[in-house]
Parts: C-alpha cells; sequence; structure tokens
C-alpha cells in the first residue's frame, strides 16, 4: 500500500488496513484524479496481468491511465461520471467495462463514491469476468437453437422487425421446409436426424449471402431473412438454397436425399410493418409449393392469404356444422360378387352447407385435419352410422356399414372405445360395422394402430384396408395390420381397353396377395360393365363404383336395395358376419 506523504500517520494506517481488507483491486483518488493510495489486491492483480500499464504509482493520474487502457465513448462518460461523483453532483458510479489484455478481453465491475468533503473518492474494480461470459452465453442461448446454433424463432422476428423499421430496406423472407426430412428421423433415428439437420444448416449458411441470416424455426423449419433483395434476387438466392439442399447427404453409413419446398415474401411492393406478417405469408407460399408437387419455389400474393382466411373461416364453420347438424351421411352400395347382391354400405360423409349447399368431403376434409377436426367428426360419423343401421334393421333390412378412420383416430388411443360406444348407444351388434383405414393412417405407430384393429376384429367388428395399390404399398404392413379386407384401388380396376391386360396382372396380384394373408379383395371404383366382369373372374369378393350405384341418402337406401332385390340371389349365410369395406 503507498501513501500521501501528509497523511496522519494514525489516520493513514487506518485508511491503508481498510482498503487492503477490500479484496477488489482498490483506488484512493483524489478530486483532481491523481492516485493517493493503491491497495494490496490492485498491486496482485497488476503483477497477475502483467501490463505495465497497471502499475500505477501514488502521484499518478487515474483518469489518464482508464483513457490510456481504453480510449472510447463509454471509457470517456465513465471518467466523466466518476469526476461528477468528486464534485458532489453525484452519489456513486457503477458501470461493467471491458479491458482488452494479451490473454484476451477481461470485464470489471466500477463503482466510485466519495468519501471526503475534499472530493477524494474510492474506486473498487470486481473481476466480473465469469458473470459476464455467463450472462452472455445465456443471452446467445436464448436467441440462438440449440442444435443448429442458428438464430431462433423470438431472435428471427427482432430481426426482422428491424430490418421492417429501417428506413429504405425492403427484405425478403424465404420459408424453407424440408421435403422428405420425416422419414430419415421415422427410419433412421432422431441422432441421425438431428445431424442431418446441422448439415443442413451449414449448406444454408454458406449458400446466403454475407448480409443475409439462416434461422431455424424449429424441426425441420428454416427461415432467410435476405436483406435488400429484390424479386429476381430473391428467387435466384431460392433456387440455389433449393439445388443446396438437393445434393445427396452421407450420414450414418448412408446416402439421404431431400429437397426443399420454398415460399418468397416481401418481393411484391407491399410494405410490411410486423414479422409475423412477413413470415406468415412466405409460409403460406412455401405450402403452396408443397401442395405444387414439393421441392418448388413459390412466390406468395394475396390470393394465397385470401384462400388461408377462408379455410380459418371454413374451419370454424365446420366446428358449429357439428352442433347444428349440417353434415350428412351418404352411402355408396357394395356387391358381393359370387351371388351378386348388396352387402352392404360405404358411409361417405357431405357438409349440407347453409350457404354453398352440399359440400363434397375433398372440400372440408383438409381444413379439418388442418385444424385437428379429424376425431370429433369421426365420432359424428360412428354415431350417425350406427344410428343409421338400427334404423334400417328396425325397417327389415339389414346392411354391414363401413366408416373411414382417420390416423388422428389411431393415435388418440380411444378408437376401440369410441366405435363400441357408438355401437352401444345405437343398440347394433358389431358385425354390422366396419372400420377402414389407409396405410398412411397408421404409419406414424403401427404397433397402436394394430393394437386396436386386433382389438376391434376379436369384438367383432371388421377392418379394412383402403386404397391398396396407390402409391407405396408395403408388404411388411400387410402382414402385420390385423385386416379381413383389402381394398384394390381405383387406379388398378378403372383401366382401359389399352391397359387391361396390365391391370388384370396387377389385380389377380393383389387378390392372390390377399388370399395368401386370408384377406378377401375388393374392387373399388367400378365404373364400366367391363371393369366388374373383370374383377369378378379374377377373384375380387366384393366391388363397388358408379357402374353399380352412386352414393345416395340415408332415405334413399331402402328402395335402391328393394329394388334390386329380385333380381340379385341371396347371400350365403354369415357372409355378413365377414364382410368388410370402407
Amino acid at each position: 500500500m503507498r501513501r500521501r506523504a501528509d497523511d496522519q500517520p494514525g489516520a493513514a494506517l487506518l485508511v491503508e488496513a481498510v482498503l487492503d481488507a477490500l479484496p477488489s483491486p482498490t483506488l484512493l483518488v483524489d478530486s483532481s484524479g491523481t492516485v493517493l493510495l493503491a491497495n494490496a489486491a490492485w498491486q496482485m492483480a497488476a503483477e497477475v496481468i502483467a501490463d505495465d500499464r497497471f502499475r500505477v504509482a501514488v502521484g499518478g493520474n487515474y483518469f489518464a491511465l482508464a483513457l490510456q487502457i481504453r480510449d472510447d465513448e463509454h471509457t470517456r462518460e465513465l471518467v466523466a461520471g466518476v469526476r461528477e461523483v468528486s464534485m458532489g453532483l453525484r452519489d456513486s458510479v457503477t458501470a461493467d467495462y471491458p479491458v482488452p489484455l494479451p490473454s484476451g478481453t477481461r470485464w470489471y465491475h466500477l463503482q466510485a463514491s466519495r468519501v471526503d468533503e475534499a472530493g477524494s473518492i474510492v474506486v473498487t474494480h470486481t473481476d466480473v469476468t465469469t458473470r459476464v461470459h455467463a450472462q452472455r452465453a445465456s443471452a446467445w442461448q436464448a436467441r440462438h437453437d440449440a442444435l443448429t446454433g442458428l438464430p431462433n424463432r423470438a431472435y428471427l422476428h427482432e430481426l426482422i422487425d428491424a430490418d421492417l423499421a429501417a428506413p429504405g430496406r425492403t427484405p425478403a423472407v424465404l420459408f424453407l421446409d424440408l421435403d422428405g426430412f420425416k422419414e430419415v428421423n421415422d427410419s433412421l433415428g432422431h441422432d441421425t436426424g438431428d445431424d442431418l439437420l446441422r448439415e443442413v444448416a451449414a449448406r444454408l449458411t454458406a449458400a446466403v449471402r454475407e448480409r443475409d441470416t439462416v434461422g431455424r424455426l424449429g424441426g425441420d423449419e428454416f427461415v432467410i431473412l435476405s436483406r435488400g433483395c429484390s424479386a429476381v434476387d430473391a428467387a435466384a438466392l431460392a433456387e440455389r438454397l433449393r439445388a443446396t439442399v438437393e445434393r445427396p447427404f452421407e450420414l450414418a453409413g448412408r446416402v439421404i436425399r431431400l429437397g426443399a419446398s420454398i415460399g418468397i415474401a416481401g418481393t411484391s411492393g407491399h410494405r410490411y410493418l410486423r414479422s409475423t406478417d412477413l413470415v406468415r405469408d412466405a409460409d403460406l407460399a412455401m405450402y403452396s409449393a408443397k401442395a405444387a408437387g414439393r421441392n418448388r419455389v413459390h412466390v406468395f400474393s394475396p390470393d394465397l392469404r385470401d384462400a388461408a382466411e377462408r379455410r380459418a373461416s371454413l374451419a370454424a364453420e365446420l366446428r358449429d356444422a357439428l352442433v347444428r347438424d349440417e353434415l350428412v351421411l351418404h352411402y355408396q352400395p357394395v356387391v358381393h360378387l359370387p351371388t351378386g347382391r348388396c352387402t352392404g354400405m360405404e358411409a361417405l360423409v357431405r357438409w349440407q352447407h347453409p350457404e354453398h349447399g352440399l359440400l363434397q368431403p375433398g372440400e372440408f376434409l383438409p381444413t379439418a385435419h388442418a385444424h385437428d377436426l379429424m376425431t370429433p367428426l369421426a365420432r359424428w360419423v360412428m354415431t350417425e352410422a350406427t344410428r343409421q343401421i338400427a334404423e334400417w334393421a328396425r325397417i327389415g333390412i339389414a346392411l354391414v356399414v363401413a366408416i373411414n378412420i382417420s390416423a388422428e383416430q389411431f393415435s388418440s388411443g380411444t378408437l376401440v372405445e369410441d366405435v363400441f360406444a357408438a355401437l352401444t348407444t345405437a343398440g347394433v351388434p358389431p358385425e354390422l360395422l366396419v372400420v377402414e383405414l389407409t396405410e398412411t393412417s397408421v404409419a406414424e405407430d403401427p404397433e397402436l394402430a394394430a393394437e386396436q384393429m386386433a382389438e376391434l376384429r376379436r369384438r367383432g367388428v371388421e377392418v379394412s384396408i383402403d386404397d391398396f395399390g396407390s402409391g407405396f404399398s408395403s408388404l411388411a404392413q400387410l402382414v402385420s395390420l390385423p385386416a379381413g379386407v383389402l381394398k384394390i384401388d381405383r387406379s388398378l380396376v378403372n383401366f382401359t381397353e389399352g391397359n387391361r391386360d396390365r391391370a388384370a396382372a396387377a389385380i389377380a396380384a393383389v387378390v392372390a396377395l390377399g388370399q395368401a394373408c386370408g384377406i378377401r379383395s375388393l374392387a373399388e371404383g367400378v365404373e364400366s360393365a367391363g371393369q366388374l366382369a373383370l374383377a369378378r373372374e379374377l377373384g375380387c369378393i366384393f366391388a363397388q363404383g358408379f357402374h353399380i350405384a352412386r352414393p345416395m341418402p340415408a332415405d334413399d337406401v331402402p328402395g335402391w336395395v328393394l329394388a334390386h332385390r329380385d333380381a340379385l340371389a341371396p347371400a350365403p349365410p354369415g357372409e355378413f358376419a365377414h364382410f368388410g369395406v370402407r
């Protein structure tokens, strides 16, 4: 400790002892900035730092020392604040400041307080490097994606909002969704999926311009903020990003191929005020690219937003429709080919919209799927279909009715409970109801689906697999799923004379495959006498299609059945118990 020469020995010793007791490097400075005392912690810190600038001597100037270490606006403001404390204009000054050293920047917390009327001040310097680094790491983590290190959703919106607020800026946003990523996760596992996302992030970052920002919203969705970007530039950037994702990835000893559906917004001349609007429009454009065939680029246009608003409005109306009894079921007959007799009906949902008339499933089921309405819709169908079975039974018409089951219904885990609740309420035996599924509806959790299907069949409800032969058909799933009927997709059944032989070969193969698994076949989409004859010739047990009958309201079914009863032979005994269609 160094002391002033004019200090009283007793007072000086007391001050020295107090300052030396402080753990932080501390100086006693007079009103002009002259260093009067430096405690032992200061001297020790100076030795550790090994920088001559910190070896301050009594009589040296603290203010000059501070500016010598770091001469910038922040330091000058800090020195001015310490002077104000000395002059009595402020009670104290506290601030964190960086000190650049050869070993790296260290951070100190400065606190200055006046100690006498002469303007002397005590200035402590506490090393807070660890705290600052922890705070910065926490702040970085709060704004960045933990997996890829890219800006996260919150930080992206912050960056986009800042760019939108800047005068003269015209940012564009590209919304990128990977095509085929879910299949990678499902087949190779989430660890490989995470590695793939990191690789995609690195490629996207390398493909953009230096002034652009790549961020990850979550899952396999990425957003690119492109600053000062024209419509032509944005389109070129999107194609470059799509091409870089298309290049094969080599992970887990395998070659992985992906695509990218990309939407662009912000280049149409419309002035956006909020990042949420800009990202939303880019998202809408991305979904349009995906709907057009995937691995494409689409630029936002106002009609996409109008369509989205209509879908949202339709979803709200559909929720109300479930309560207001606006939904109806139409029924399409299914014929037992060996006898020619109608043995059941396929229940098809329709919406009697108060303004738009009778809507077909394709006009509202996608909306139901997107807004989590498939499960309540399926429960309504179960309730209405079983009620109708009971109603027909009361007038002497026994018909098996099949209903559709969605992926959401399987994943809910309540399928069996829902089915038997409807059967019990209507007083209908289980053998008069069939549930039908597609392979895609059980893809997310085949084991859970198989358990529920097996329980349904054990308790008397038949199960049918729909659309077999369209797209990818998994033989493994056909073997593992406990189904009783296999519906041959209309794309195979609805042949022309030019491809009759090839269609016949495909139908025969599916029929034989079903027979080998103990499953009967149903030809759907029969639209001509020739198609019906071929289905019967090749061993299909059931058939349905416009050639037999179009879907009809429930009130028309008894008349149709009675009109065809005399012309058709009786069904074999017990056939009802084994019938299964959609």
